[in-house]
C-alpha cells in the first residue's frame, strides 16, 4: 500500500487479524447426535410454549455470564438434577452468556477475552465458548444466550434453543436482520430507557424477509436473505423509567403487542431494571410472576432469572486467580441455594 492511501486508510487500527472460519471451529469442536437432538428438541418444545401446544411454564436460569467453565459446569449438573425434578410443569434452559453488550466500556465477555486480562484471544474465546456448550448439551440441558456480534451466530448458534436481543441493541437495524434468519426463538428485550414499542417494532421487523451482508460457514462474505423468525417474542425487564413487571405493566404491554397485531406473548425478567440491579429483589420478581400466572395472565409464557452457585458479584482482580469461586464478575446473581427453593416453589404453586 502506498503512503498516501497509509495516511487515510485504517488511521485508527492497531491491527487485522484473521480468524478460523465457523466451520473449523464446528469441526474442532463437533456435535454429536445425541446433542441435535436435545436442541432440535428443546427449540420445539420452546416453541410450543409460545403457541400454547405445551402448558409447560419456560424458566431461562443460570449466571449473567459465563467467565469461568469448571464453575459453570457444576452450576449445570445442579440445574440438569434440578430440571429432571420439574420438567413436567417446568422448561428449564440454562443461560451461557458470552458476549455482554457494556454502555461504555468493560469487559466484553468470555469470546472476546477468555482470560480475563486484556489478552483478547478470541481464537481462544471461541473453542472454549463451543466446547462448555457441547459439555452442556452433552448432559441433556438446552442452552439460552444473547446474540450481539452479528457473525457469531455463525460460530456457536448451532448449540443454542433459545435467543436474546438485548435493550442496547434491540433498535438495531442489523439486530433486527440477524434476529428474522436465526433458527431459534427469539426474545427481544424493552429498551433501557424502558419502551417496548422498541422492542415491538423489533419483534416486527424479525417477523420479515430481509436481505443483509454476513457470512457463510466458510467465513465469506455473503449476501444473506431470511424467510422471517415466526417465534419473536417480548421480554419486559424494566428500565430507566423502573420496574415493568407488575400486572399494570403485563397488561399494558398485552394490550400494546394486541394493538400491533402480534401474539400477546412475553417473557419477564427478574434482574436488571425489574430488580433495580439488587438480586435480593429478583425472588420478589419471581413470586410475583408465577402469582400473576396463577392469577390467569397467559401472557407470560417464562421469566429470566441470574442465578449462580453463590450469590452477589465481584469485580476483576489484577491476577484472575484471586477470583471468588462460583461468583459472577457482571450483573449480580442469587446463589444456588435459593435458585432451587424458588423453582421448587414454583413447581408447587404452577
Amino acid at each position: 500500500m502506498n503512503k498516501y492511501n497509509d495516511n487515510i486508510h485504517n488511521v485508527n487500527l492497531e491491527y487485522i487479524k484473521p480468524l478460523y472460519t465457523p466451520e473449523k471451529f464446528m469441526n474442532m469442536v463437533p456435535v454429536k447426535p445425541d446433542q441435535i437432538h436435545t436442541v432440535f428438541q428443546s427449540r420445539k418444545e420452546i416453541g410450543d410454549i409460545i403457541n400454547e401446544t405445551s402448558d409447560k411454564f419456560l424458566i431461562l436460569v443460570g449466571p449473567c455470564s459465563i467467565h469461568d467453565v469448571q464453575a459453570c459446569l457444576e452450576y449445570a449438573h445442579k440445574l440438569k438434577t434440578l430440571s429432571d425434578q420439574v420438567n413436567d410443569k417446568i422448561m428449564i434452559v440454562m443461560r451461557t452468556y458470552f458476549e455482554k453488550p457494556r454502555t461504555t466500556t468493560g469487559w466484553k465477555g468470555f469470546i472476546n477475552d477468555p482470560n480475563l486480562n486484556d489478552s483478547f484471544d478470541v481464537h481462544e474465546g471461541l473453542k472454549k465458548a463451543r466446547g462448555f456448550l457441547n459439555q452442556i448439551l452433552h448432559i441433556g440441558l438446552p442452552t439460552a444466550t444473547e446474540f450481539l456480534d452479528p457473525f457469531m451466530p455463525q460460530y456457536y448458534g448451532d448449540l443454542i434453543s433459545w435467543g436474546a436481543i438485548g435493550a442496547r441493541t434491540v433498535e438495531s437495524q442489523t439486530h433486527r436482520q440477524l434476529s428474522s434468519g436465526l433458527s431459534m426463538p427469539i426474545g427481544f428485550k424493552n429498551g433501557t430507557g424502558g419502551s417496548v414499542q422498541i422492542a415491538i417494532d423489533a419483534i416486527i421487523a424479525a417477523k420479515n424477509q430481509h436481505v443483509f451482508l454476513g457470512i457463510d460457514e466458510k467465513g465469506q462474505t455473503s449476501v444473506v436473505k431470511t424467510s422471517g423468525n415466526k417465534y419473536g417474542h417480548l421480554i419486559l425487564r424494566g428500565g430507566k423509567t423502573g420496574p415493568n413487571y407488575d400486572s399494570k405493566s403485563v397488561e399494558s404491554a398485552v394490550n400494546s403487542l394486541i394493538e400491533n397485531k402480534l401474539d400477546p406473548k412475553l417473557v419477564i425478567d427478574c434482574s436488571h431494571g425489574n430488580s433495580n440491579k439488587d438480586y435480593k429483589n429478583q425472588s420478589k420478581v419471581f413470586k410475583s410472576i408465577i402469582e400473576q400466572k396463577i392469577n390467569g395472565q397467559n401472557a407470560i409464557f417464562g421469566l429470566m432469572l441470574e442465578s449462580h452457585l453463590n450469590p452477589g458479584s465481584q469485580s476483576i482482580p489484577s491476577n484472575p486467580k484471586d477470583l471468588k469461586y462460583g461468583v459472577s464478575i457482571t450483573d449480580q446473581c442469587i446463589g444456588w441455594d435459593e435458585t432451587e427453593n424458588l423453582i421448587k416453589w414454583a413447581y408447587n404453586e404452577l
